[in-house]
């Protein structure tokens, strides 16, 4: 038998499609468009299986519909900035832009062997001149559409880093890449709105209905609207008010104390002359902001001595902290407590021996008897030991405290939201330049459109701590625009995710040059139809990109409103972990199995095998793709990311997986190019089939209707499961007839145009050895014949007196009558009717008959 050369066959399908361009698309107002793009990737230097992943689930819905007839758009880029490439600098000496170069090219080469069907005329990487000089502009047109400020403000600081870090990449305390424990500084940043737009994006959600559920509760939650109060509480002894956002209003009559945050104006006046409150500050300052970092850590509180007045309650006054669990970044950045109904609160109160009052009484509870020990009541229930607002439900207790508040002028209704304005500001080299120049006349002024872009410089050093762009000796002296006089360019860069909240649209028209895009062609292509990534992403990157297209929007870049109209998450990798005696981690390379028993490849020891997890180089779990490819070509790897497990759930990397579906496609080359009788010629008239032929003839049908259903839903592991049943009914095709011979054809062909999304380069080579000399990637998707989807014959039921007596074989849609007499005739039915006659006899055509005796 012969065998696949796998080799041959992709490097040869590879050069074809380059040559001829295949892949590559323009506007055609003509065909209906189709964007699919997975989320480009940082250029490591080495593709991993996650990669695989990713790139062959959109590779097979962008293959599917280019062949159901739609203009395909399915561009590759590269997330290209960021820290690893600066750090890379540092450890190995060398400048970022040469590694980061070097590591595109690399993966190029391993991202091509997949044989995906990229349009590779259409390449970015976001670290090239030609692409950041449109963000600038796109800045600078923010900035005159009042979307983009500086200000002064608090922020996260990675020490070791030396750079800003969102809330969202403090994990513990500590910097999500460095480990090293965040500090709270306060710096001049440059800030985008987003807050501006946050009820048109938390309405926007419920217009993405091809997104996961899951993302969407994510989205909802990070933006997270609040409905409450604005409480003024007077500080006893100044002339100042405390503002305190909340919304519990119903629950003022239970507060015991008032707290801010460390970072409070009001903290920060008090701390001036006092060192123990500064101390105490410092050491918030070292707690994440992350709600796990602040939910694990002890709540801790500094008495600053003042007071204020309860609104309601005349003459009774509460005590102010500065506490560790109050964030400056959420509403007021001060609140007020109420240790019954807020498990913070109680373990403040608690710990510093404050009154704890309840006032939600929960259904059929005392309120005479009714206490808090040791965990708050946060349940629904009636108001009590609240005044005018006793017996009240929460939510009318609400409206009433808001409504007494506006009437006292000691507060009034108010919405607030978790989400912040985005500080894009970054403290580091490898990253696009903010075309802002610094002058002591002019203030803060916007790099001239016809100086942009505004390139970093090459000989830079890394010798020193901090941003290279500070200690620079040239680079960032410069004469400023509006008066001439010695000026200094703004040292920090963007955001890496400044990039990536627009690059999908880049892709609409990569090689221009005078703009970002033509608005034109973003208007045929965007949305993106199908985009595609991993769950981690979910908030940031998905938030900013629907900010970010929102924004582009209003400055007259494009008319889109939503960037992704449908979003898929793959799920991840994972392999079964090793190690050696000593712990020390072992590839999967270095074991040998044999049933349970696991040893070393070289030395024999035993090994102990761990549990399957996500692949990861620290746990050295990890399967190299080039090492697939070589071994078992791009085919079998993309077969087995489609086959074992739903493409959204976890998939587990097996060897025997990989063998499996090796086989499956060295059975599928001898079964074609080996046929077990005589195959028709192309294009042959279709003769006289017998009854087992005509099966096979519908069975072709039902697959490519079955295939297209899967394909369109992101069922591809069903899908391989249909093709691989579809095989192996071909594969039992016997004899040499003309029936046969055709059936051979029809079936081999539709085999082969129902597995190009998946398997290419094989396909193609089949599609070859059929005598075609079409390409296959040029060939329409099957057309499934809807009256062979449907059986001939239907299984009914019959009852008798509304009991199911017998199940008949008729033909579909038979006569009324005919039906009725093969019900009575049936030996079980004559036995319930035990020799009545019967009154009704009622036919539903092809479901079931009912007989009334």
């Amino acid at each position: 038998m012969s065998h696949y050369n796998f080799a041959d066959v992709e490097a040869k399908w590879q050069d074809i499609w380059a040559e001829d361009k295949s892949f590559e698309v323009e506007v055609d107002r003509n065909k209906p468009k189709y964007y699919v793009l997975e989320m480009f990737p940082y250029p490591s230097g080495r593709i991993h299986m996650g990669h695989v992943r990713n790139y062959t689930l959109g590779d097979v819905i962008a293959r599917y519909k280019n062949a159901k007839g739609f203009n395909v758009l399915h561009p590759m880029g590269w997330d290209a900035f960021g820290l690893p490439a600066e750090n890379a600098a540092i450890d190995n000496n060398v400048h970022p832009a040469k590694w980061t170069r070097e590591n595109v090219k690399a993966m190029r080469s391993q991202l091509s062997k997949l044989g995906l069907s990229l349009d590779w005329s259409r390449e970015i990487a976001t670290c090239e001149p030609n692409y950041y000089k449109h963000e600038q502009k796109m800045f600078l047109d923010f900035l005159k559409a009042d979307l983009a400020y500086r200000k002064e403000s608090w922020v996260n600081w990675d020490p070791v880093e030396n750079t800003v870090l969102a809330n969202e990449q403090v994990i513990d305390g500590k910097g999500w890449r460095s480990g090293a424990p965040v500090e709270k500084r306060r710096l001049s940043q440059w800030f985008l709105k987003i807050t501006d737009y946050a009820d048109e994006l938390l309405q926007g959600i419920e217009t993405l209905e091809r997104w996961p559920d899951k993302v969407r509760i994510m989205q909802r939650n990070w933006i997270n609207r609040s409905e409450g109060a604005r409480v003024f509480f007077e500080i006893v002894g100044r002339d100042d008010r405390l503002e305190v956002f909340t919304t519990r209003p119903d629950t003022l009559f239970g507060a015991s104390f008032c707290a801010v945050s460390a970072n409070h104006p009001l903290a920060e006046e008090l701390s001036k002359d006092n060192a123990d409150l500064q101390d105490f500050i410092a050491e918030c300052n070292r707690l994440g902001t992350s709600e796990e970092a602040i939910e694990k850590a002890e709540k801790l509180g500094y008495d600053t001595g003042l007071k204020v007045k309860h609104p309601f309650i005349e003459g009774h006054e509460l005590p102010v902290y500065v506490a560790n669990f109050v964030l400056m970044e959420y509403g007021t950045g001060a609140v007020f407590a109420c240790p019954g109904h807020d498990q913070r609160d109680l373990d403040f109160a608690r710990k510093y021996d404050l009154p704890v009052i309840p006032v939600v009484l929960p259904k059929d509870a005392d309120a005479d008897s009714f206490v808090i020990e040791d965990e708050a009541y946060t349940g629904e229930g009636s108001i009590f030991n609240s005044d005018f607002l006793n017996g009240l439900g929460v939510d009318e207790a609400k409206s009433a405290a808001i409504a007494k508040l506006k009437e006292l002028g000691a507060g009034e209704g108010t919405i607030t939201y978790r989400l912040r304005d985005w500080g894009v500001s970054r403290q580091r080299y490898w990253g696009c330049p903010i075309p802002i120049i610094h002058c002591e006349n002019c203030g803060d002024v916007p790099v001239p459109d016809d100086q942009l872009p505004v390139e970093l410089p090459e000989d830079v050093s890394f010798d020193k701590p901090g941003n290279p762009l500070d200690h620079h000796p040239t680079w960032k002296h410069v004469d400023c625009p509006k008066c001439g006089k010695a000026a200094q360019r703004e040292t920090d860069t963007f955001d890496t995710f400044f990039e990536s909240s627009w690059y999908f649209a880049r892709f609409c028209d990569a090689n221009n040059a005078d703009a970002a895009f033509d608005r034109d062609k973003a208007d045929y292509w965007l949305p993106v139809d199908q985009y595609i990534g991993g769950i981690e992403h979910a908030v940031l990157h998905l938030l900013y990109s629907r900010f970010f297209t929102r924004a582009l929007k209003k400055c007259g870049y494009l008319s889109a409103e939503e960037p992704f109209a449908g979003l898929f998450t793959q799920g991840m990798i994972c392999h079964e972990t090793y190690q050696d005696e000593n712990g020390k981690w072992l590839f999967p390379a270095d074991v040998v199995k044999d049933g349970d028993k696991a040893t070393h490849t070289d030395t024999g020891a035993p090994v102990m095998v761990g549990r399957s997890i996500k692949m990861s180089k620290s746990k050295k779990n990890v399967v190299d793709p080039e090492d697939i490819v070589q071994t078992y070509g791009a085919d079998t790897a993309r077969l087995f990311m489609l086959s074992d497990s739903p493409p959204d759930r976890d998939l587990e990397w097996t060897e025997a997986g990989v063998e499996g579906a090796w086989r499956y496609v060295n059975r599928l080359w001898r079964m074609i190019t080996e046929p077990n009788g005589p195959v028709a010629p192309a294009g042959a008239e279709k003769p006289e089939l017998s009854k087992d032929e005509d099966a096979i003839l519908r069975l072709v049908h039902k697959t490519i209707d079955g295939i297209s259903q899967d394909l369109e839903k992101f069922h591809f592991n069903r899908a391989v499961a249909r093709i691989r049943e579809f095989t192996n009914a071909l594969g039992d095709v016997k004899g040499d007839s003309d029936g046969s011979a055709w059936i051979r054809r029809i079936g081999f062909e539709t085999l082969v145009q129902i597995l190009a999304p998946m398997v290419p380069h094989l396909a193609e080579e089949l599609w070859h050895q059929l005598d075609h000399e079409t390409k296959l990637t040029d060939q329409p998707w099957p057309e499934a014949d809807k009256s062979l989807i449907v059986d001939d014959m239907v299984t009914i039921g019959v009852q008798v007196n509304g009991k199911l007596r017998a199940t008949i074989e008729l033909p579909r849609d038979i006569d009324k009558q005919e039906a009725e007499k093969v019900a009575l005739a049936e030996e079980n039915v004559i036995r319930a009717l035990d020799g009545k006659e019967p009154r009704k006899v009622i036919v539903v055509p092809n479901r079931i008959v009912n007989v009334v005796a």
